[in-house]
């Protein structure tokens, strides 16, 4: 049987995460092998709760209870999901994992780095991805595509009544200076683990980005 091998994908809320995982689990599933596409914080019904929790913008978390809930939701995911998905030889692909609360709670929450991989360490049983794909993005563009991305979603059919755009979450809310941090942060992942951690440029066409993410990913398939 196949090893089952985890990826997962990083970067900036509006980079293009999801849209690359489904197409690189397509890509996958079209060579044979048995893949998954998940997603943090959720994947299981316990984080989807927690998801709904930290991105709500009506609650008040601080930063370190923020860090130990999504740290909680991956325990959960991993126990549940994970390890059983990767033991039986599925190619996971996971959007966001450890590197998001190392970037989003260590550096943009300035909590460090060290110690929110501690908790992360023993939330996920030490379980690192075999390859990370970070895509590479500026806060800006990325706050524009998904300001873009909201203003599409909430365009009522030609007669209907507009209704108006829905909120950023409690984390898309965030000011400037948040998502700065965050993206030094991802960059300074990415110098220590260059084996590990490949950057695409997340700013070409879908299929460019693709390319580079099979490229990135080869040996492990």
């Amino acid at each position: 049987m196949a090893r089952g091998r985890l990826i997962t994908i990083e970067g900036l809320d509006g980079a293009g995460k999801s849209t690359l995982a489904q197409a690189l689990a397509r890509e996958i599933s079209a060579r044979g092998r048995a893949v998954e596409t998940l997603r943090e914080p959720g994947g299981v019904d316990l984080s989807e709760r927690i998801r709904a929790l930290v991105k709500d913008p009506a609650l008040a978390v601080s930063a370190r209870t923020e860090a130990l809930l999504y740290a909680a939701a991956r325990a959960q995911l991993v126990e549940e999901r994970l390890t059983p998905l990767l033991a039986a030889g599925t190619i996971v692909i996971l959007d966001r994992f450890v590197d998001s609360s190392l970037a989003y709670q260590g550096g943009g929450r300035a909590l460090g780095v060290g110690e929110v991989r501690a908790i992360n360490l023993f939330a996920t049983g030490n379980l690192e991805p075999h390859r990370t794909l970070l895509l590479r993005i500026s806060p800006a563009e990325g706050r524009a595509r998904l300001e873009a991305r909201t203003l599409a979603a909430s365009a009522p059919p030609d007669g209907a009544p507009a209704d108006g755009a829905p909120g950023p979450d409690r984390l898309e809310g965030e000011g400037d200076a948040f998502f700065d941090a965050i993206a030094d942060a991802y960059e300074e992942l990415a110098q220590v683990e260059p084996e590990r951690i490949r950057a695409i440029d997340a700013t070409r066409p879908p299929e460019d980005v693709l390319r580079d993410a099979l490229a990135a990913v080869e040996d492990l398939l």
